[in-house]
Protein backbone atom coordinates (compact mmCIF):
# COMPACT_ATOMS: atom_id res chain seq x y z
CA UNK A 1 0.00 0.00 0.00
CA UNK A 2 0.99 3.60 -1.25
CA UNK A 3 1.18 5.85 2.13
CA UNK A 4 0.23 9.36 0.59
CA UNK A 5 1.50 12.47 2.99
CA UNK A 6 -0.80 15.18 0.80
CA UNK A 7 -0.89 18.32 2.49
CA UNK A 8 1.53 17.42 5.49
CA UNK A 9 4.11 19.69 6.42
CA UNK A 10 7.19 17.87 7.12
CA UNK A 11 10.70 18.88 8.68
CA UNK A 12 14.03 16.74 7.81
CA UNK A 13 16.80 17.81 10.16
CA UNK A 14 20.23 16.95 8.36
CA UNK A 15 18.51 16.64 5.36
CA UNK A 16 20.97 17.63 3.00
CA UNK A 17 22.92 14.06 2.58
CA UNK A 18 22.60 11.11 0.82
CA UNK A 19 19.51 10.19 2.46
CA UNK A 20 18.37 12.74 3.32
CA UNK A 21 17.53 14.57 -0.17
CA UNK A 22 16.24 11.04 -1.55
CA UNK A 23 13.86 11.38 1.54
CA UNK A 24 13.21 15.07 0.33
CA UNK A 25 11.81 14.22 -2.78
CA UNK A 26 10.27 10.91 -2.25
CA UNK A 27 8.00 12.70 0.27
CA UNK A 28 7.24 15.97 -1.95
CA UNK A 29 6.84 13.11 -4.41
CA UNK A 30 4.08 11.95 -2.25
CA UNK A 31 2.02 15.15 -1.76
CA UNK A 32 4.11 16.80 1.18
CA UNK A 33 5.93 19.99 2.01
CA UNK A 34 9.19 19.30 2.93
CA UNK A 35 11.60 21.33 4.10
CA UNK A 36 14.78 20.26 4.81
CA UNK A 37 17.65 21.95 8.08
CA UNK A 38 21.11 21.64 7.63
CA UNK A 39 24.48 23.17 7.64
CA UNK A 40 25.08 24.10 4.36
CA UNK A 41 22.47 24.53 1.20
CA UNK A 42 21.94 21.63 -0.25
CA UNK A 43 23.82 21.22 -4.00
CA UNK A 44 20.94 20.81 -6.13
CA UNK A 45 17.68 22.48 -6.26
CA UNK A 46 14.68 19.88 -5.60
CA UNK A 47 10.97 20.07 -4.45
CA UNK A 48 11.35 21.44 -1.15
CA UNK A 49 12.34 24.56 0.78
CA UNK A 50 15.66 24.88 3.20
CA UNK A 51 16.58 26.05 6.01
CA UNK A 52 20.59 26.50 7.65
CA UNK A 53 20.81 25.50 10.97
CA UNK A 54 24.09 24.59 13.17
CA UNK A 55 22.77 21.58 14.81
CA UNK A 56 23.42 22.83 18.46
CA UNK A 57 22.29 26.20 19.10
CA UNK A 58 18.26 26.90 18.76
CA UNK A 59 18.03 30.67 17.52
CA UNK A 60 21.95 31.46 17.75
CA UNK A 61 24.35 32.57 15.15
CA UNK A 62 24.46 32.50 11.61
CA UNK A 63 21.82 29.80 11.65
CA UNK A 64 18.84 32.11 12.71
CA UNK A 65 15.10 31.18 13.52
CA UNK A 66 14.99 27.31 12.25
CA UNK A 67 13.33 26.36 14.95
CA UNK A 68 10.35 28.51 13.22
CA UNK A 69 10.18 26.01 10.18
CA UNK A 70 8.82 22.84 13.01
CA UNK A 71 5.92 25.52 14.47
CA UNK A 72 2.70 23.81 13.37
CA UNK A 73 4.64 21.14 10.83
CA UNK A 74 2.91 17.64 11.14
CA UNK A 75 6.38 15.88 11.14
CA UNK A 76 9.56 16.31 12.08
CA UNK A 77 12.24 13.36 11.04
CA UNK A 78 15.83 13.77 12.42
CA UNK A 79 18.76 12.14 10.22
CA UNK A 80 21.58 14.37 11.52
CA UNK A 81 24.66 13.49 12.03
CA UNK A 82 28.21 13.58 10.90
CA UNK A 83 29.32 10.47 8.29
CA UNK A 84 30.93 7.44 10.12
CA UNK A 85 32.58 6.91 6.50
CA UNK A 86 35.58 8.08 8.14
CA UNK A 87 39.24 7.13 10.07
CA UNK A 88 38.40 7.23 13.29
CA UNK A 89 40.42 9.24 14.94
CA UNK A 90 39.52 10.72 18.31
CA UNK A 91 38.19 14.02 17.20
CA UNK A 92 36.42 12.02 14.52
CA UNK A 93 35.27 9.89 17.73
CA UNK A 94 33.87 12.89 19.35
CA UNK A 95 31.93 14.65 15.98
CA UNK A 96 30.10 11.53 15.36
CA UNK A 97 29.15 10.86 19.10
CA UNK A 98 28.15 14.49 19.70
CA UNK A 99 26.95 15.42 16.29
CA UNK A 100 24.41 13.17 16.94
CA UNK A 101 23.23 13.91 20.53
CA UNK A 102 23.45 17.78 19.90
CA UNK A 103 21.16 17.61 17.30
CA UNK A 104 19.08 15.84 18.49
CA UNK A 105 19.03 17.27 21.52
CA UNK A 106 18.32 20.57 20.87
CA UNK A 107 15.32 19.94 18.43
CA UNK A 108 13.96 19.15 21.64
CA UNK A 109 14.67 22.56 23.17
CA UNK A 110 12.92 23.94 19.81
CA UNK A 111 9.57 21.33 20.61
CA UNK A 112 9.06 23.26 23.74
CA UNK A 113 9.39 26.57 22.74
CA UNK A 114 7.36 26.58 19.74
CA UNK A 115 3.85 27.35 19.91
CA UNK A 116 2.59 24.17 17.79
CA UNK A 117 5.11 21.23 17.91
CA UNK A 118 4.78 18.44 15.72
CA UNK A 119 2.93 15.35 17.10
CA UNK A 120 4.97 12.89 15.30
CA UNK A 121 8.93 12.69 15.57
CA UNK A 122 10.79 9.47 13.31
CA UNK A 123 13.81 9.71 14.58
CA UNK A 124 17.51 7.93 12.82
CA UNK A 125 19.59 5.35 14.51
CA UNK A 126 21.55 2.83 13.73
CA UNK A 127 21.26 -1.06 13.47
CA UNK A 128 24.85 -1.05 14.19
CA UNK A 129 23.66 -0.81 17.65
CA UNK A 130 23.41 -5.09 17.52
CA UNK A 131 27.51 -4.66 17.27
CA UNK A 132 29.35 -7.29 14.64
CA UNK A 133 28.17 -10.48 15.71
CA UNK A 134 29.52 -12.56 13.35
CA UNK A 135 26.31 -15.06 12.49
CA UNK A 136 23.65 -14.39 14.83
CA UNK A 137 20.63 -12.72 13.28
CA UNK A 138 19.34 -9.46 15.00
CA UNK A 139 15.75 -8.43 15.41
CA UNK A 140 14.69 -5.48 17.29
CA UNK A 141 14.58 -8.10 20.86
CA UNK A 142 18.03 -9.06 20.19
CA UNK A 143 21.36 -7.88 23.03
CA UNK A 144 23.38 -4.89 21.86
CA UNK A 145 26.52 -4.92 21.27
CA UNK A 146 30.12 -2.96 22.34
CA UNK A 147 31.90 -0.68 20.81
CA UNK A 148 32.12 2.73 19.17
CA UNK A 149 28.81 2.45 17.32
CA UNK A 150 26.78 0.41 19.86
CA UNK A 151 28.09 3.07 22.00
CA UNK A 152 26.79 6.42 19.96
CA UNK A 153 23.54 4.71 19.22
CA UNK A 154 22.61 4.29 22.36
CA UNK A 155 23.43 7.82 23.04
CA UNK A 156 21.48 8.73 20.05
CA UNK A 157 18.62 6.84 21.38
CA UNK A 158 18.77 8.13 24.81
CA UNK A 159 18.95 11.52 23.86
CA UNK A 160 15.44 11.25 21.72
CA UNK A 161 14.20 9.91 25.01
CA UNK A 162 14.54 12.87 26.92
CA UNK A 163 13.81 15.28 23.92
CA UNK A 164 10.56 13.27 23.16
CA UNK A 165 7.64 15.44 24.15
CA UNK A 166 5.53 13.17 26.44
CA UNK A 167 2.58 14.07 24.23
CA UNK A 168 4.40 13.26 20.78
CA UNK A 169 4.42 9.97 19.19
CA UNK A 170 7.81 8.86 18.55
CA UNK A 171 9.69 5.67 16.72
CA UNK A 172 13.22 4.88 16.23
CA UNK A 173 14.67 3.85 12.92
CA UNK A 174 17.53 1.41 13.36
CA UNK A 175 18.87 1.60 9.71
CA UNK A 176 20.75 -0.51 7.94
CA UNK A 177 22.87 0.13 4.83
CA UNK A 178 20.81 2.18 2.16
CA UNK A 179 21.18 1.29 -1.63
CA UNK A 180 20.38 4.08 -3.49
CA UNK A 181 21.21 6.50 -5.98
CA UNK A 182 23.21 9.91 -5.96
CA UNK A 183 20.66 13.53 -6.57
CA UNK A 184 24.12 15.37 -6.12
CA UNK A 185 24.72 15.05 -2.45
CA UNK A 186 26.83 11.80 -2.79
CA UNK A 187 25.90 8.22 -3.67
CA UNK A 188 25.99 6.57 -0.03
CA UNK A 189 28.79 3.57 0.78
CA UNK A 190 27.00 1.94 -3.10
CA UNK A 191 28.92 4.87 -4.62
CA UNK A 192 32.14 4.05 -3.26
CA UNK A 193 31.55 -0.32 -3.51
CA UNK A 194 30.47 0.31 -7.22
CA UNK A 195 33.81 2.45 -7.92
CA UNK A 196 35.40 -0.71 -6.33
CA UNK A 197 34.02 -3.08 -8.27
CA UNK A 198 34.61 -1.44 -11.54
CA UNK A 199 38.38 -1.10 -10.55
CA UNK A 200 37.88 -5.04 -10.04
CA UNK A 201 38.75 -4.93 -6.91
CA UNK A 202 35.25 -5.94 -5.38
CA UNK A 203 35.86 -9.14 -4.42
CA UNK A 204 35.49 -11.18 -0.88
CA UNK A 205 37.42 -9.30 1.98
CA UNK A 206 38.89 -11.67 5.03
CA UNK A 207 36.27 -14.62 5.08
CA UNK A 208 33.57 -12.74 3.50
CA UNK A 209 30.89 -14.02 5.92
CA UNK A 210 30.30 -10.37 7.68
CA UNK A 211 26.65 -9.88 7.56
CA UNK A 212 25.82 -7.04 5.19
CA UNK A 213 22.06 -6.02 5.70
CA UNK A 214 20.82 -3.54 3.76
CA UNK A 215 17.56 -1.35 2.45
CA UNK A 216 16.88 -0.36 -0.98
CA UNK A 217 16.13 4.02 -0.51
CA UNK A 218 12.80 3.61 -2.06
CA UNK A 219 11.97 0.95 1.02
CA UNK A 220 13.45 3.11 3.64
CA UNK A 221 11.42 6.13 2.43
CA UNK A 222 8.26 4.20 2.18
CA UNK A 223 8.92 3.37 6.16
CA UNK A 224 10.12 6.54 6.78
CA UNK A 225 6.73 7.43 5.25
CA UNK A 226 4.88 4.92 6.65
CA UNK A 227 5.99 6.07 10.26
CA UNK A 228 4.61 9.89 9.58
CA UNK A 229 1.38 8.58 8.45
CA UNK A 230 0.11 5.34 10.57
CA UNK A 231 -0.63 6.16 14.24
CA UNK A 232 0.10 2.74 15.33
CA UNK A 233 3.77 2.93 14.66
CA UNK A 234 5.57 3.68 17.95
CA UNK A 235 8.18 2.82 19.43
CA UNK A 236 11.68 0.82 18.06
CA UNK A 237 12.34 -0.64 14.26
CA UNK A 238 15.06 -2.46 12.30
CA UNK A 239 14.79 -0.62 9.10
CA UNK A 240 16.26 -3.20 6.39
CA UNK A 241 15.71 -5.89 3.84
CA UNK A 242 14.59 -9.23 5.25
CA UNK A 243 17.09 -11.08 3.31
CA UNK A 244 20.26 -9.89 4.56
CA UNK A 245 23.04 -11.16 2.73
CA UNK A 246 27.03 -11.75 3.77
CA UNK A 247 29.68 -9.53 2.35
CA UNK A 248 31.22 -12.32 -0.23
CA UNK A 249 27.59 -12.70 -1.55
CA UNK A 250 26.63 -9.16 -1.48
CA UNK A 251 30.03 -8.15 -3.84
CA UNK A 252 29.43 -11.24 -6.01
CA UNK A 253 25.50 -9.86 -6.72
CA UNK A 254 27.45 -6.14 -7.51
CA UNK A 255 29.81 -7.43 -9.79
CA UNK A 256 26.90 -9.75 -11.38
CA UNK A 257 24.55 -6.50 -12.00
CA UNK A 258 27.46 -4.13 -13.01
CA UNK A 259 29.12 -6.83 -15.55
CA UNK A 260 32.14 -6.87 -13.84
CA UNK A 261 33.38 -10.34 -14.02
CA UNK A 262 36.67 -10.28 -11.59
CA UNK A 263 36.47 -9.34 -8.29
CA UNK A 264 40.00 -9.53 -6.69
CA UNK A 265 39.98 -11.02 -3.07
CA UNK A 266 41.00 -8.77 -0.09
CA UNK A 267 43.37 -10.25 3.11
CA UNK A 268 42.37 -8.46 6.41
CA UNK A 269 45.70 -7.15 7.28
CA UNK A 270 45.47 -5.56 3.24
CA UNK A 271 42.25 -3.93 4.55
CA UNK A 272 43.98 -2.40 7.52
CA UNK A 273 46.61 -1.03 5.37
CA UNK A 274 44.69 0.02 2.42
CA UNK A 275 41.20 1.88 3.89
CA UNK A 276 43.07 4.45 5.74
CA UNK A 277 45.65 5.17 3.33
CA UNK A 278 43.57 5.26 -0.05
CA UNK A 279 40.23 5.42 1.11
CA UNK A 280 40.49 7.49 4.06
CA UNK A 281 37.83 5.26 6.08
CA UNK A 282 37.63 2.97 8.78
CA UNK A 283 38.55 -0.60 7.92
CA UNK A 284 36.24 -2.30 10.31
CA UNK A 285 33.39 -1.19 7.83
CA UNK A 286 33.69 -3.92 5.54
CA UNK A 287 35.84 -5.91 8.06
CA UNK A 288 32.42 -6.45 10.31
CA UNK A 289 29.10 -6.40 9.83
CA UNK A 290 25.83 -7.79 11.07
CA UNK A 291 22.70 -9.59 10.01
CA UNK A 292 19.32 -7.89 10.85
CA UNK A 293 15.91 -8.46 10.11
CA UNK A 294 13.14 -6.11 10.26
CA UNK A 295 10.92 -8.29 12.37
CA UNK A 296 8.32 -5.46 13.24
CA UNK A 297 7.90 -4.74 10.01
CA UNK A 298 7.15 -7.77 9.17
CA UNK A 299 4.69 -8.81 12.02
CA UNK A 300 2.84 -5.52 10.62
CA UNK A 301 2.47 -6.98 7.01
CA UNK A 302 4.80 -4.27 5.76
CA UNK A 303 5.42 -5.06 1.98
CA UNK A 304 9.17 -4.17 0.69
CA UNK A 305 8.84 -3.49 -2.98
CA UNK A 306 12.51 -4.71 -3.00
CA UNK A 307 12.68 -7.51 -0.80
CA UNK A 308 15.91 -9.23 -2.72
CA UNK A 309 19.10 -7.57 -3.07
CA UNK A 310 19.90 -8.12 -7.36
CA UNK A 311 16.62 -6.56 -8.15
CA UNK A 312 17.17 -3.88 -5.87
CA UNK A 313 20.34 -3.48 -7.79
CA UNK A 314 19.21 -3.56 -10.37
CA UNK A 315 17.08 -0.65 -10.40
CA UNK A 316 19.40 1.39 -9.01
CA UNK A 317 21.94 0.30 -12.24
CA UNK A 318 19.31 0.30 -15.09
CA UNK A 319 18.50 3.95 -14.34
CA UNK A 320 21.98 4.88 -14.18
CA UNK A 321 22.40 3.72 -17.58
Amino acid sequence: MVTQLTGKRIVIAGGSGFLGRSMADAFAAKGAEVTILSRSVPKTAGSWTHRIWDGRTLNGGAAGDWSSAINGCDAIVNLAGRTVNCIKTPDHKDEILRSRVESTRVLGQAMRVVESPPPVWVQMSTAHIYGDPPSAVCTEQSAEGIGLAPTVARAWESAFAESKLPQQRGTIMRTSFVVGRDRGSGGGALGTLGLITKLGLGGTVARGTQGMSWIHEDDCNSIFARAIADETMEGTYIVSSPHPESQATFMRTLRKVIGIPIGLPAFEWMVRIGAPIFMRTDPELVLYGRYVIPKRLMDDGFEFEFANLEPALRNLYDKKR
